[in-house]
């Protein structure tokens, strides 16, 4: 396929995964359960955190997380106290385990307090450095500045540190990314589409590879920047709805 063969390809795969149709089989599925947007985004984010493994583990336990916080997150997150964490001793998700879920509890109440919430931490990040993956960078630095163990700092990624960042990624074009199509929230208006970045994983890639739109062996941040200067040439406003039709091509193994 030459260039325009291939946008066309890709534009008709995004209008065919890009629909309602794709939110019960997806993660995305649990903010969907909330109508305010801090209960939105809140969700979101530690949905996105638990988002790698067993597609049905990861609902599950996304279930368990959001009964925990009383499926109310956004209260929870304002309201809760030292002694309310308690009810998350026994919570895991692959390596994610309860001292970590504790300290996301913190710092998510950190971030509300410190910074008028999410929304506005990332957009100070992006505002300060002019490009999301730096921002992302900056925002782990202000989501740990709570006391925490080492190891919780590995489930938040660094693009800095040549990680692909799949699941901010992802979440970031959950909350910016605006369409009608009703799958992503849009709920974000401090930074804009264009600057998102695709979420990379394994599937994807593969796609990518194959599609010849991508040379990087490895699913990493050099291979988020190559990827994403190909998309952006497809459509400079949203190049991140690209990440339907290669997750759709991957999922379902159309190539």
């Amino acid at each position: 396929m030459n260039r325009k063969e291939l946008k066309e390809f890709l534009d008709a795969k995004v209008e065919q995964y890009n629909t309602p149709e794709f939110i019960p089989h997806d993660p995305i599925q649990i903010p969907h359960l909330f109508t305010d947007k801090k209960d939105i985004e809140i969700a979101g984010f530690l949905i996105a955190t638990i988002a790698w493994g067993n597609r049905k583990s990861i609902i599950n336990n996304s279930h368990k997380l959001m009964n925990l916080m009383d499926n109310a997150p956004a209260d929870f997150i304002k309201n809760h106290e030292e002694s309310d964490l308690n009810r998350f001793e026994g919570f895991v998700h692959r390596t994610f385990n309860s001292e970590d879920c504790k300290t996301f509890m913190r710092s998510l109440q950190h971030i509300e307090n410190k910074y008028n919430g999410l929304e506005h931490a990332f957009a100070k990040a992006y505002l300060e450095q002019s490009d999301l993956q730096k921002a992302i960078s900056q925002f782990k630095t202000i989501f740990f500045e709570v006391d925490h163990l080492p190891r919780t700092q590995k489930h938040v990624s660094d693009p800095l540190k040549n990680s692909s960042a799949k699941r901010i990624n992802m979440f970031l074009r959950w909350m910016v990314r605006k369409d009608n199509a009703g799958v992503d929230f849009g709920i974000w208006n401090e930074i804009p589409m264009s600057a998102l970045s695709l979420p990379l994983d394994v599937h994807t890639g593969t796609i990518a590879r194959k599609l010849k739109m991508l040379k990087c062996k490895q699913n990493d941040a050099k291979a988020v920047a190559e990827l994403g200067k190909v998309l952006r040439k497809f459509d400079p406003v949203d190049p991140v709805k690209y990440d339907f039709a290669l997750f759709g091509l991957g999922a379902f193994k159309e190539l």
